[in-house]
Parts: structure tokens; sequence; C-alpha cells
């Protein structure tokens, strides 16, 4: 029979650093690499009974980083509660203030931030790509706030911090809804960073009037064009990232912006929502997802379908396969449907 597995109490459901386990007499150099443990970091371990997560791999990043930083830009995002914003394998992008000198490595994303008060200039990866006609340097970003002050130690990543803990207790710091809106804006593919800013504000962690607010406030910083172009792309209607992604691209490719969710009234008196439509030309686009595959969903979609033809309108249906590999084919589709109903490009 397996050994029963060996979990002090201290270190259940926890990430730790296995050396200082070692040294406290919690585990043994043996215990640590068995089943109970999963190595994450170097010299950080975690109960293999917890998620193979975005939240996981940033818990793991903070116990190798110095004291003050802050889990930034999508990673923030998917730590209040927009989960597609990164997976267990995305980079974790964390904030350093300036005065300590760390480097990204494998697995991680670092930005520097000079401090005053609590308010922070970012600096993005370097050749971030920005949106045409703007002259925002790539370099940079605008002003953040923070959910906790920075710390001023000058430890480098790969060196300990005389006052890191063996477990990080509580949840990771990391910057606000907004200010990570801001972050993402400016540091991820635009289509990328849209899905994310949409799933914040579906959530209602950050509202329209605050990525208003983030915009003015920074409006003179290096980035500023960049991100109040993509909050303008932005609306949180999107039922899912697909969703948002596809109404991005199809903008574009040239189209019109369609309306997200708009309402279409039926002969049954009942409102029906398509995930994208042009109203002026009664064209509407619908995502189906792998659940649309569920015979119980089948039925309702074809009901609906039959509905919105009858109710004037021309339906085109999208899945995530033609999103992924047939993108030019289904703009050419929607190009189509649109100019037989009176849009001239």
């Amino acid at each position: 029979m397996p050994p029963h597995p060996h979990r002090p109490p201290e270190l259940a459901w926890q990430v730790f650093r296995g050396s200082d386990a070692i040294r406290r007499g919690l585990l043994s150099r043996h215990q640590l690499r068995g089943a109970s443990w999963v190595r994450l970091r170097q010299d950080v371990y975690a109960d293999a009974r917890l998620d193979r997560d975005h939240a996981l791999a940033c818990r793991a990043v903070l116990l190798r980083m110095p004291p003050g930083a802050l889990i930034a830009g999508p990673s923030a995002a998917c730590l209040h509660g927009v989960e597609h914003a990164a997976d267990f394998t995305d980079d974790v992008h964390v904030l350093l203030p300036a005065t300590v000198r760390a480097d990204s490595q494998p697995g991680v994303r670092v930005h520097h931030a000079p401090v005053a008060s609590t308010r922070d200039v970012l600096l993005a990866p370097a050749g971030t790509a920005l949106p045409a006609g703007s002259r925002a340097a790539a370099s940079t970003l605008p002003a953040a706030r923070i959910t906790s002050p920075p710390g001023t130690g000058t430890s480098p990543l790969t060196d300990r911090p005389p006052d890191t803990p063996m477990i990080l207790a509580g949840p990771p710091p990391r910057t606000d809804p907004a200010t990570c809106a801001w972050e993402t804006a400016v540091w991820a593919d635009p289509v990328k960073a849209v899905g994310v800013i949409d799933g914040l504000l579906r959530t209602g962690v950050v509202g329209r009037a605050q990525l208003a607010g983030e915009a003015a406030r920074n409006a003179g910083r290096p980035g500023a064009r960049r991100a109040a172009w993509v909050f303008g792309l932005t609306d949180g209607l999107a039922q899912s990232p697909p969703e948002s992604h596809l109404r991005v691209r199809l903008m574009f490719a040239g189209l019109p912006r369609p309306a997200a969710q708009h309402p279409v009234r039926v002969s049954t008196a009942l409102v029906l929502h398509p995930d994208l439509a042009w109203p002026e030309f009664r064209v509407a686009v619908e995502y189906d997802g792998q659940w649309h595959a569920d015979p119980d969903r089948t039925h309702l979609d074809r009901r609906r379908l039959n509905q919105l033809v009858g109710a004037g309108w021309l339906v085109l249906h999208v899945t995530g396969r033609r999103l992924r590999t047939e993108f030019p084919a289904l703009v050419r589709e929607v190009r189509a449907a649109l100019v037989a109903r009176g849009w001239r490009p």
C-alpha cells in the first residue's frame, strides 16, 4: 500500500518555501519529494490538492519576490474574478517599486514603478503593440493605485529577503480593478485585453465610470492614448471571452461596430438578445460555444433562430472552430450579409 500522505497542519492547503519547512523540522527532504507536494518554482512547493490555476502561480511567484511586490495586469484581473484572464501556465505579471531591482524570468513578467505616495508609473514590456496612429511610448504605463503600500527592500529576485515568510498568508496583494484594467490595456494584445476588461465589467468589480476616471486621471501620461482606445472597445455585455474577441476582430476587419446583446422583440412578445447585432440592417451573429452542442440547448437555439428570422432578422452562426481557423471566410460572410441588407462600406 502507498504510504499515508504526510501533511503537517501548518502546510496543509498552503504554498510554502521548502527550505524553511525543512529548517523548521516540518518536513524532511525525502518527504518534500513525496506525492503530497508539488514543486512550483525553485524552493516553492504547494499542497498537491490545490487547483492548478493562475492564482496558485501568483502565490508561488510572490514567495520568490522582494517585499512590496504586487500582482498586476491580467494576473491581477484573474485574482479579481476574471478566471479566463490567465491560466496556470501563463506568465505572472508583477509590479515592483523602482528601488527594487529584479529582472523577468521564465514565467514572470516584472514591471517597475517609481513610487510617489500611492501613485506609480508602470513600465510595459518592450515591443508592446500600439493602436494605429498612436504616438504613445510602448515602454511606459500611466499612474496606478495599489491595494497595499510598497516595501522598501532592495533584494534581487534570486535572493531571499530577510523578512520573506515561509507561507504567503491571505490573498495575494494586487493592483485594484481599475488599475489592472489600465495595465492590461497597455501590456496585453488588444483583442485579449478587451476580453479581460469586459470580464472585469461583467463581474461588477469595476464600472465604466471608473474606467473613464482612470483614463482621465492618466490622460497626460505615456500610454494614455492606447488605454483610452482599448477602453473604448469594451462594453461588458459579452457573455464569454470569445464573444468579446469576435466583436473586436470584426471591427478590426473593417466592419461597423456591432451592438452586444441588443434587445429584439419577436412575435411571441419575448425579447431576445442576439450576441452581436447591427440593428439598422437587422443582421445578427450568434456565437455557438461547446455548450451549445447539448441537445436541449440545440432545441432552444433553433427555436430562437426561427423567432429572429420571423422578426425579419438575418442570423449567422459562428463556432469556436471557425473563429480560430476560418476567420477571413467568416468576415466575408458577415460583410456580404450587411451589404445585402443595405450597408455601404
